[in-house]
C-alpha cells in the first residue's frame, strides 16, 4: 500500500485522556441529577410530548420554517444579484434593503408588519389615471400567521442575499472571464457557471440559516400564532406545569434541528469541493508481459 495512503496515527496524551475522565463524571452528574429532580416531572413532558396542539404546533413551524425560507431564498437571490449589479442605483437599493433589514432585531420586525395597519390602514391597487382598481383592508390583511411570514421572510431574504452574494464572489474571475469569451448571455452566465460553483459556498451557510429559521419562528408567538412555543405556552397557562412544556418545547426543537442536520451534512459533501476522492484501499497492480508495465 502506498504510505500516502495510510491514515495518519495521533498518539494520545496523558490529558487527553483526564479530560475524557472529567468531562464523562461531569456529564454523569449532570444526567443523574436531571433525571432523578421530581421537580423536572417527566411523566408530565411525556403526557403533552404528543399532545394534539403541540403536534399542530409543531406542524404550524415546520410550515413557517419551509414558506419563509423559500421565499427568503428567492427575494435573496434577485437581491444578490442587484447587489452585484454594475448599475449603482440598482446595488444601492438592495444595499439599504439590506442593511435595514439586518440592521434591526426580527422581532421589531414581527411587531411592526403587525401593527402596519397604523401606518396604511387601506390601500389601493389599480390602473393610474383610470377608475379600474380595488381596495384592500390592511387591518384584515394582516393576520398574525400573514404578519409572520412577512417579516420571516423579508428578514431571511436580506441574510440570504449577504450568503448568495459571497458565493458569487468565491467563483473566479477566470471562469467569468471564459463565460464572457464563449459569447453567454448574462443570464446563462449565472445558471451555467456561476450558481454551480458558487454552490459549495452557499450551501453550508444556507443550512445553517434554514436550522437558525426554525428556531427563530417562535419569536412570532408574541404575535398571538399557535405555533410550537405558543402551543406550550397555552397549556401552560392553564395548567401552571410551566418547566415540564418548556422541556417538551425545547426537546421538539432539539429533534427537529437533529433531523435538519443530516440532510445538510449530505448536501455539503455532495456540493464540498475538497471531498476526498482518495481510494480507501490501494488498486492491485497488475503487470502486464513482457514489458512489465504498469496497468
Amino acid at each position: 500500500m502506498d504510505p500516502a495512503l495510510k491514515p495518519r496515527l495521533r498518539r494520545r496524551s496523558t490529558f487527553e485522556y483526564v479530560a475524557w475522565v472529567v468531562c464523562s463524571l461531569v456529564g454523569l452528574g449532570i444526567l443523574i441529577s436531571v433525571s432523578t429532580n421530581p421537580n423536572f416531572k417527566w411523566g408530565v413532558v411525556a403526557k403533552y410530548f404528543t399532545q394534539e396542539s403541540i403536534l399542530r404546533g409543531l406542524m404550524l413551524t415546520i410550515f413557517l420554517t419551509l414558506a419563509s425560507m423559500a421565499l427568503g431564498t428567492l427575494l435573496g437571490l434577485a437581491l444578490a444579484v442587484m447587489r452585484s449589479s454594475n448599475i449603482k442605483p440598482v446595488a444601492a437599493t438592495a444595499g439599504v434593503y439590506i442593511t435595514l433589514f439586518r440592521g434591526t432585531p426580527v422581532l421589531v420586525q414581527l411587531i411592526f408588519w403587525f401593527n402596519v395597519a397604523a401606518l396604511y390602514p387601506n390601500l389601493s391597487i389599480g390602473i393610474p389615471f383610470t377608475d379600474i382598481g380595488t381596495a384592500i383592508d390592511v387591518n384584515a390583511l394582516m393576520a398574525p400567521i400573514t404578519a409572520a411570514l412577512v417579516g420571516l421572510t423579508l428578514n431571511q431574504a436580506a441574510y440570504m442575499a449577504e450568503i448568495i452574494r459571497g458565493g458569487f464572489t468565491s467563483v473566479g474571475k477566470g471562469q467569468i472571464e471564459a463565460a464572457d469569451s464563449l459569447g453567454m448571455s448574462a443570464g446563462m452566465k449565472m445558471r451555467k457557471v456561476i450558481i454551480p460553483q458558487a454552490m459549495p459556498s452557499i450551501i453550508p451557510a444556507t443550512g445553517n440559516q434554514f436550522i437558525g429559521m426554525f428556531k427563530e419562528t417562535s419569536l412570532v408567538s408574541v404575535l398571538g400564532v399557535a405555533e410550537l412555543l405558543q402551543s406550550a405556552q397555552l397549556i401552560y397557562a392553564r395548567t401552571y406545569e410551566t418547566i415540564p412544556l418548556l422541556i417538551v418545547a425545547s426537546l421538539w426543537y432539539l429533534v427537529m434541528t437533529l433531523l435538519l442536520s443530516y440532510p445538510q451534512s449530505k448536501l455539503e459533501q455532495k456540493y464540498s469541493r475538497t471531498s476526498s476522492r482518495i481510494p480507501r484501499r490501494a488498486k492491485k497492480v497488475v503487470l502486464t508481459a513482457p514489458e512489465g508495465m504498469a496497468r
